[in-house]
């Protein structure tokens, strides 16, 4: 097959929840357990970040991924849907992967489709452990796709995880409460790993709170520690002073992407960064106000509700 006839079997082949809805998630991760046992575990020859949260998933996925390949690391990033072109959800450095290496990729296990069925997502999940493991990234930020708990990402373990913000999403796949959905999504939460909370409400600190206890991992609230004194638009691009609650010290960020929601999103960055830092990676200061723009990872947006 080439590349358009590996998409088409792709899309029509496995299940994908934007043409059969619910019926295409599976409610436990097996198939990916088993996919990446036939990989060979590519998802344990790299470092990761995970990310799970209602909204804003994206946009700090790509501010991470643009931070970490602004201070010099080969930088694997996984996220989904994808807006027009499929390779969009798996870049190494902003660069899509190579057509080439989807139509290998797919070629390579057609075999272990036949066996165990899994879903479009599924497999391409298994694609991206394998590209960053055979580029030898540094750190891949991996995206979840829906919920957190039985997501296929959730078989990765990070140097650190964040939840972006919980809101009503997928009700019929993730609980009628946000209390519900709050316990989906902490399911990313991991022993003894970091976790990051940007947004909380009422309903749903509690539940992060007991879910990082019973996995003794340290968890903070970006809004405990940064809040916005300030914001403008300029040339297309939004000025934000962030202020430290701690030491009061301030700081003014430019970034390309204007809605004034990204302004909870780079707290929570900034706060992710901070713990990353004490995990000794060296990102600092410079590097974070320099390279927060996402230019380099070709962030293209997209539209709220669309398939993984």
């Amino acid at each position: 097959m080439n590349y358009d006839q590996t998409l088409d079997y792709l899309y029509t082949r496995l299940p994908m929840f934007s043409r059969i809805g619910a019926a295409a998630i599976k409610k436990d991760i097996t198939n990916t357990v088993l996919l990446c046992e036939q990989l060979g575990n590519p998802q344990n020859s790299f470092k990761s970040i995970h990310i799970a949260g209602t909204n804003g998933k994206g946009s700090t996925s790509h501010m991470l991924a643009s931070i970490f390949q602004a201070a010099g690391y080969k930088t694997g990033l996984y996220t989904s849907p994808h807006l027009k072109d499929f390779r969009e959800r798996i870049k190494v450095n902003g660069q899509m992967i190579p057509k080439e290496e989807v139509v290998d990729f797919v070629k390579d296990i057609i075999p272990t489709i036949d066996k165990i069925e899994p879903s479009f997502f599924e497999i391409t999940v298994g694609m991206a452990f394998q590209y960053f493991k055979n580029e030898k990234v540094d750190i891949a930020i991996i995206e979840t796709g829906l919920g957190g708990r039985l997501d296929s990402t959730n078989i990765i373990h990070p140097e650190l995880s964040i939840i972006t913000n919980i809101g009503w999403d997928h009700m019929n796949l993730l609980g009628n409460s946000l209390a519900e959905i709050a316990f989906e999504k902490a399911g990313i939460i991991k022993k003894n790993t970091p976790v990051v909370i940007g947004q909380w409400l009422p309903e749903t600190k509690p539940i992060f709170n007991k879910k990082a206890a019973e996995e003794s991992a340290p968890i903070q609230f970006a809004s405990d520690h940064y809040y916005c004194t300030g914001w403008t638009y300029s040339h297309h691009h939004l000025n934000v002073t962030i202020a430290n609650k701690i030491t009061d010290d301030r700081e003014e960020y430019e970034l390309d992407l204007t809605g004034i929601y990204q302004i909870s999103n780079l707290i929570t960055v900034l706060e992710s960064v901070e713990q990353l830092k004490k995990l000794n990676w060296p990102l600092t200061k410079e590097i974070v106000k320099k390279d927060y723009q996402c230019q380099t990872n070709n962030w293209l947006g997209r539209k709220m509700g669309t398939d993984t």
